[in-house]
């Protein structure tokens, strides 16, 4: 068993589960719909083809910064310009300034090609939304990890930014990790706050039919050290 982790961070992101119509949320952390879809665009599989091999992977996250809540002002018509449509203003929530590793544990081969795919991909990836981009690669370097998701996103590089001034305290809170009931220990499952997602793709995604899933979330303690491209990309004082 391999886990592949994901770095997902952006100035803006969304994943939405309950969205219907003009409606759009944003969960705290990505779903699983988000991420699976994510990556069967990296990998080319088109919307009504079946994506079974991509579901049965196990999935978790970690949120390394939480980011804040936002709502876009947003328009809509379903037909521009013709004189009996009228302008619809849609709430579409989204989470700025996030960062989170997503991690998929299964296969090792289908990960490794995953990760390939990631790293070049068949159709442009976002976080969420088409115009959402991620501002650090999404792929990782060393690709799948020889570890079950619970340790992989245990021992993952910290995303949280590196203070910005010499006097300014560093990040020590407790991580936030939201996963499947069943890749998170026994020993841990007493501390955690059980909830149900639905966001399992039950079927091709054109079909647009998601099932539920049970999901632990809980905070540990982590000191890991900061992921290099976090490190490469602290601010610099201009002037």
């Amino acid at each position: 068993m391999a886990t592949l982790l994901l770095r997902l961070v952006g100035p803006m992101q969304t994943w939405g589960t309950q969205s219907k119509f003009d409606d759009r949320d944003t969960e705290r952390a990505p779903s699983r719909s988000g991420v699976l879809g994510l990556c069967a665009a990296a990998l080319g599989i088109d919307r009504a083809a079946p994506v079974d091999d991509l579901v049965a992977l196990g999935f978790g996250v970690r949120v390394d910064r939480p980011g804040g809540v936002g709502r876009d002002y947003h328009t809509a018509q379903l037909v521009p310009g013709h004189p009996k449509t009228k302008t619809d203003v849609t709430t579409r929530f989204y989470l700025a300034d996030a960062a989170f590793w997503a991690g998929l544990e299964g296969d090792p081969d289908l990960l490794t090609r995953l990760n390939a795919a990631l790293k070049n991909p068949h159709w442009p990836l976002s976080l969420g939304r088409r115009a959402f981009q991620a501002s650090l690669p999404i792929f990782t370097e060393h690709g799948p990890l020889d570890l079950p998701l619970w340790e992989a996103l245990s021992e993952a590089p910290s995303l949280r930014r590196p203070p910005a001034q010499p006097w300014e305290d560093t990040d020590t809170s407790p991580y936030t990790l939201v996963m499947d009931r069943e890749a998170v220990p026994e020993s841990q499952r007493a501390k955690a706050s059980p909830s149900r997602w639905q966001d399992v793709p039950a079927g091709p995604f054109a079909g647009r039919r998601y099932v539920s899933r049970d999901v632990l979330t809980l905070t540990v303690p982590l000191d890991v050290p900061p992921d290099p491209w976090v490190s490469r990309a602290a601010p610099q004082e201009v002037g």
